[in-house]
């Protein structure tokens, strides 16, 4: 068996593919209308057809995992999300770990907590 994708609910499908194309270089795939799948596994879902399919509210911000991306050039990256997504709502600002990963922390437009870390 092997892990294929990750799918994250979002609001609007397009302004989060412009999301993950600026800040992480991530392109289309395939678009399903609603469905659509971006390089390195990610897929993004339409919330409205989320909760039709589960049947449940959708809870943003709700902290239960992460996105976790690798940046060996991080405070470039600081500075990109910041020209591109000034109004980005942090977790964490550029810090250091104890043992010597630095890390970022924020959410995307629809509440997916994403951490961009040095790598080990």
């Amino acid at each position: 068996m092997k892990l294929r994708n990750v799918l994250i609910v979002v609001k609007d499908i397009e302004k989060s593919r412009q999301f993950y194309h600026d800040l992480f270089g991530l392109e289309k795939i395939l678009d399903n209308g609603g469905n659509m799948i971006l390089t390195e596994g990610l897929v993004l879902q339409e919330e409205k057809y989320w909760k039709e399919f589960l049947g449940k509210e959708i809870i943003p911000e709700n902290n239960s995992c992460e996105l976790y991306f690798e940046e060996p050039y991080i405070e470039r990256f600081v500075e990109k999300l910041e020209k591109y997504y000034p109004d980005v709502k942090y977790v964490n600002k550029l810090m250091t770990h104890s043992w010597g990963q630095k890390v970022i922390r924020f959410y995307d437009p629809d509440g997916n907590l994403i951490e961009v870390g040095t790598p080990m």
